[in-house]
């Protein structure tokens, strides 16, 4: 999982999926992503996986509010839960997701990864 956290952490330092997280969750749970010299970071994840790894990576509640949600709407004590909760509500399946996932394919190719397909769907075509 290292590949996948410092995937993260490249996302977040460079500000890449601000605006977009609905895109970034899309593409965390249903695409592949691979570094740039092919080596795995990760094969798709489940929503219960993606909210264990948000809370363990401490990431901003506040963004959910791309979602239209509100961080006082979501459980508050358990961040996991919180996470699920937001994952569960934001529609990581439909067309839109889909779509915000391809709008970030280029920008996440710059920073040195490439992002498969949608499921079901044909290549994204990167920007």
């Amino acid at each position: 999982m290292e590949p996948l956290r410092e995937f993260l952490n490249a996302v977040r330092h460079h500000g890449t999926a601000r605006g977009n997280l609905l895109g970034l969750l899309h593409i965390l749970i249903g695409r592949r992503i691979t570094r740039a010299d092919g080596a795995s970071v990760s094969g798709g994840m489940t929503w219960r996986e993606l909210a264990m790894l948000l809370k363990q990576l401490r990431w901003d509640r506040e963004a959910v509010r791309e979602l239209n949600l509100g961080p006082a709407d979501l459980p508050p004590r358990d961040r996991e839960r919180f996470w699920y909760a937001a994952i569960a509500q934001a529609g990581v399946g439909s067309a839109t997701a889909k779509a915000a996932g391809d709008r970030l394919v280029a920008p996440l190719q710059a920073l040195g990864y490439v992002v498969g397909p949608a499921p079901g769907g044909s290549a994204p075509s990167g920007g």
